[in-house]
């Protein structure tokens, strides 16, 4: 007689929603996947994604064994091989490089394909490992780093409102960010705000999905956003609606700042953003008197050369305005700085201090033969589909000194060119602790099914290394569970309750923080408790220009596409049906100007490199501004390479950020 079985569990990917989930298994495999209706942010829905995962737990391209190459690197040429016979390889080449070279040798690639405490990167899984070894500390900061720093600058941390509280703004700006696509279950909540008469505001390069659904979509030139936030501040203080109560009990470095300010009026602010300065005047007096007036911007905003202080000044914007007196007034970026677990990777395992390699200068750090990295491992990341400068990455890669091991469910371009592939598990076969970067809430994912093959999750295939590498710390074999009673075992007043057998109950808890809650009405968590406004001159940082007598004038956005999540689901046949052939949104202007029409086939290009896309005659994209979206795998792409080929490994202002938005092309005719 067959059985059911609902499961709960939690959606893994980089995504701010962080779904709770329920899996339903009969006879021991997982039918449905459905959103948890019991758990207030996900209200049962899942995105056109994830709807699909279990269908892409099951693909017939996953990876379940281990394997050795036996091709070239490049070549996606393998053999079957055992276990044991993976960790013996693993084995003598580690410790022959640690011997020859030291630990700081290896670099632990890890990246963003799980969000887990204990699987992914919000606990650096396998961090105590690599202490133990000795081997480089890799800095993750691709995602968000430019934005936190500026962030944390103004307020003292990257947290802000509760996305939640957006039910209440009565003025709501989606500044940077494709809610509907990236993160749609925050439009509930706007609706919400509509519904009691909300006015809705979109503010980006693209005209996309949730700009058609907006009241008012600003067209604004990539990377000023930072100006046109100044600018909106000194129609406030046009319209003498600064909150100066607010900004005397607060704030430190207002009269500097104020200056700053000045110097940014709508005039000066539309030739810098491309947009009409009578519609910076009436959004700046909306928000002069728009009360609460809630700003949610999120990663994409960020991503270029000036991101950090972007968002170091729109967090300023509630300040002036006092929106942090009210629930559903501020900024919210990230409420990862709510969260208040921190991970024991055991800093003391570490034989002595190491060096950082940092995960946009991939290209930089596997062509230095000063200090050269001799093992790259690369865990929930693919690196060679989703970062930039492709071409250079590709080469580092190629290094026949250079040997990579790969953690994968799936045949990416990045597994191509390891030396070991080692079977990955999914969401839905291993154990995890997560929370949200876009709401309150922590989730609890019980496995629900039995791996298949030999797939080991990322925290048994590091205790299997680390046996075999003879190392004897206790730590190295916690369990999964031991893992997750220590992480929620700070003692923090928002983990209060919170345990790990209630999260297994219940699949999901709102940390304890107060309904409403105003992170900082009465204070801010800096040094001096108040605001810190940015200096003088610390205000806008332009974009890497593009100019119309330039070799390359066009300014390069590149978006998340609506199917796929960075390279997640890159080779899932249907969402890459849904998704189409890649193209290229131009202007009607630009494309008239360079004798290219609607559906030609064309070449995009730099300095970097090049790529064949299909050309789409738009009204999505302003003159001088191009959009192709991101996510799609080089190999199955034409001529091997995606829009990273296009992009600089170069830093943004703060936290050596990524600049995917901050590049610049130009467009021809196929030879």
């Amino acid at each position: 007689m067959s059985r059911e079985l609902n499961v709960l569990g939690a959606c893994p990917l980089d995504c701010p929603d962080t779904c709770s989930w329920v899996v339903t298994v009969k006879d021991g495999e997982a039918v449905r996947l459905r959103g948890n209706h019991d758990q207030p942010y996900t209200r049962g829905a899942l995105c056109v994604k994830v709807n699909r995962y279990l269908e892409h737990t099951k693909a017939p391209d996953r990876i379940l064994y281990p394997m050795r190459r036996v091709g070239p690197k490049g070549s996606g040429r393998f053999e079957r091989i055992t276990w044991d016979e993976a960790l013996d390889e693993i084995a003598r080449r580690l410790t022959a490089i640690i011997g020859e070279h030291g630990g700081e040798a290896i670099w632990p690639y890890q990246g963003t394909g799980t969000l887990g405490y204990i699987q992914g990167e919000s606990g650096q899984a396998g961090r105590r490992l690599w202490n133990a070894l000795g081997a480089s500390y890799h800095d993750l900061n691709i995602c968000a780093r430019a934005g936190n720093r500026g962030l944390t600058l103004t307020n003292g941390t990257p947290g802000g409102m509760d996305p939640e509280a957006f039910a209440h703004s009565r003025l709501v700006l989606l500044w940077g960010t494709n809610t509907l696509t990236s993160g749609h279950h925050l439009w509930k909540f706007i609706q919400q705000a509509r519904a009691a008469g909300a006015h809705v505001v979109t503010i980006d390069p693209i005209r996309t999905r949730t700009a058609d659904q907006a009241d008012e979509h600003l067209a604004i030139r990539p990377g000023t956003d930072a100006a046109l936030a100044l600018s909106l501040m000194h129609v406030v203080l046009d319209e003498g609606a600064e909150d100066r109560e607010f900004l005397e009990s607060h704030t430190d470095g207002w009269p500097d700042f104020e200056r700053e300010i000045r110097k940014y009026p709508p005039s000066v602010a539309a030739e810098i953003t491309g947009i009409p300065e009578k519609d910076i005047r009436a959004l700046g007096a909306r928000l002069a008197h728009t009360r609460p007036t809630g700003i949610r911007a999120t990663m994409g905003i960020q991503r270029h050369q000036g991101g950090g202080t972007a968002m170091r000044t729109i967090a300023c914007i509630p300040a002036v305005t006092g929106d942090w007196r009210h629930q559903g007034g501020g900024v919210a970026y990230s409420t990862s700085g709510h969260v208040p677990i921190q991970a024991d990777v055991r800093p003391d395992l570490l034989p002595h201090p190491v060096r950082t390699l940092t995960m946009t200068r991939l290209a930089e750090g596997l062509a230095d033969t000063a200090r050269p990295v001799k093992c790259l491992w690369v865990y929930a990341a693919n690196p060679m589909g989703s970062t930039s400068d492709q071409n250079r990455v590709r080469a580092g890669l190629m290094r026949e000194d250079l040997f990579t091991v790969v953690m994968e469910q799936f045949p990416t371009d990045t597994v191509d060119y390891a030396d070991i592939v080692l079977p990955a598990t999914m969401q839905t076969e291993h154990a995890d602790l997560h929370a949200g970067y876009g709401h309150m809430y922590l989730m609890w994912n019980e496995p629900a099914v039995a791996p298949p093959g030999e797939c080991l999750s990322t925290t048994e295939t590091f205790r299997r290394v680390a046996r075999r590498l003879g190392l004897t710390d206790p730590s190295l074999y916690d369990s999964d569970l031991e893992i997750a009673e220590q992480l929620l075992s700070g003692g923090h007043p928002a983990l209060e309750g919170i345990t790990v057998e209630r999260l297994r109950e219940e699949g999901w808890a709102r940390m304890n923080y107060p309904d409403p809650f105003l992170p900082f009405a009465d204070g801010f968590p800096t040094a001096s408790g108040r605001l810190s406004f940015p200096a003088e001159g610390e205000g806008y940082v332009p974009p890497f220009s593009a100019t119309p007598d330039g070799p390359y004038p066009l300014a390069l956005v590149t978006p998340a596409a609506h199917t796929f999540l960075n390279t997640v689901f890159g080779n899932n046949p249907e969402l890459a049906r849904r998704a189409g052939t890649p193209q290229i949104l131009v202007s009607e202007k630009d494309a008239a100007e360079r004798g290219l029409g609607d559906g030609q086939r064309v070449r995009v290009f730099n300095g970097n490199g090049e790529m064949t896309l299909e050309l789409r005659v738009s009204d999505r994209v302003a003159q001088g501004v191009v959009a192709t979206t991101k996510g799609n795998w080089p190999k199955l792409s034409p001529g091997g390479v995606n829009v990273n080929v296009l992009v600089d490994e170069r830093d943004a202002d703060m936290g050596r950020g990524a600049v995917y938005h901050d590049n610049l092309v130009e467009i021809a005719p196929l030879p």
